[in-house]
C-alpha cells in the first residue's frame, strides 16, 4: 500500500486523526500480521501515541495503554491479589488482560519503569509469546491478535535510563519524528480547530525553536504543544499569548531562556 493510500485509510472520519510521513503504517501493519512486537522511538509529542491509536483502529483491535513511571512494578502490569468483600481475589493487570483478550498493549516511555517491569515483557516479545504469572503459578499464552508495543524518547534518556540491548533486539523498531511543516500545519489546524494560516505561524515558530544553534533546551517545541497553543487561540486568546503560555513558559523556567524564546516569538509570529 502506498503512503498516500495509507494516509487515506487513517483519514477515516471515525479514526484518530493521523498523517503518515514515511512507511510507518506499512511496517506496523506487517509486524501486526506476524504478531511481532514494535518499538516506537522519537521525541516527546511527535505523535507516537496517536499513531498507535490510529493503527489499533485500522486493525480493529482493542488498545490498552499504560504510561511507564519509576514507581511501576511488574505487579502493576501482571496483576495482584486484592481483598474484596472479605475474600481475597486475583485481579488481572492491564498486560495480562491484553494477553488474554488479544489486544494491543502499549507501554509508553518504557525506560521510565523499573527493571523488573521490562523483564516481564521479554517472554511476550520473542517466539514464546507467553506471560508467566508467578503469583498464580501459570503461564498465559498470548491470544491471537495480541501485540506488544513500547515507546521511548532516545534523545531524552540518560546513560542510566536507556533501553537494554536484550530488550531492543526483540522488537521491530519504527523511528518517528516531527512531521514536515506542511503536514504538521494540517495536523495542528485539524486538532486545534484553527485556520491554516494560524497553524502555519505556530509551525514556523516551532521550526525556529527546533533549529536554534547551541540550544540549552532539553526538549524542543512539540506538535502536541502547538495543538495546545492552537486550542487557546480557538478560545479567543491572541496568538502571541497562546504561544507564550503553551510553548515558551512550558519549555523552560530559566528567566534568560524564557526571555530569549519570547524574543523569538516576537520575531517570528505576525503582529496583530
Amino acid at each position: 500500500m502506498s503512503i498516500d493510500m495509507a494516509t487515506a485509510v487513517l483519514s477515516d472520519p471515525r479514526a484518530p486523526f493521523y498523517r503518515a510521513v514515511g512507511d510507518e503504517v506499512q511496517v506496523f501493519r506487517a509486524a501486526a500480521g506476524r504478531g511481532l512486537p514494535v518499538l516506537l522511538k522519537g521525541p516527546t509529542g511527535c505523535g507516537k501515541t496517536r499513531f498507535v491509536q490510529a493503527m489499533a483502529h485500522e486493525l480493529g483491535r482493542e488498545l490498552i495503554t499504560v504510561a511507564g513511571h519509576e514507581d511501576m512494578t511488574s505487579a502493576d502490569l501482571v496483576g495482584r491479589f486484592l481483598l474484596r468483600g472479605g475474600e481475597t481475589v486475583w485481579v488481572d493487570g492491564p498486560l495480562t488482560r491484553a494477553v488474554r483478550e488479544g489486544a494491543i498493549f502499549y507501554l509508553d516511555e518504557v525506560v521510565e519503569a523499573r527493571q523488573d517491569t521490562t523483564v516481564v515483557i521479554h517472554p511476550l516479545a520473542d517466539h514464546r509469546r507467553e506471560l508467566p504469572v508467578d503469583r498464580l503459578g501459570v503461564i498465559v499464552p498470548a491470544a491471537p491478535g495480541f501485540q506488544l508495543v513500547i515507546s521511548y524518547n532516545p534523545g531524552y534518556q540518560s546513560v542510566l535510563k536507556n533501553l537494554k540491548e536484550s530488550t531492543r533486539q526483540r522488537f521491530v523498531a519504527i523511528a518517528l519524528d516531527f512531521p514536515p511543516p506542511e503536514t504538521e500545519t494540517q495536523i495542528v489546524a485539524h486538532e486545534a480547530g484553527i485556520d491554516t494560516g494560524t497553524a502555519q505561524s505556530l509551525v514556523t515558530l516551532a521550526q525556529a525553536i527546533r533549529t536554534l544553534d547551541g540550544s540549552p533546551l532539553r526538549e524542543v517545541s512539540s506538535t502536541r504543544m502547538l495543538i495546545l497553543a492552537g486550542g487557546l487561540v480557538a478560545e479567543g486568546l491572541s496568538l502571541r499569548s497562546a504561544a507564550q503560555a503553551a510553548v515558551v513558559q512550558t519549555l523552560s523556567d530559566d528567566a534568560d531562556i524564557v526571555r530569549a524564546l519570547g524574543e523569538l516569538v516576537d520575531a517570528v509570529l505576525p503582529r496583530p
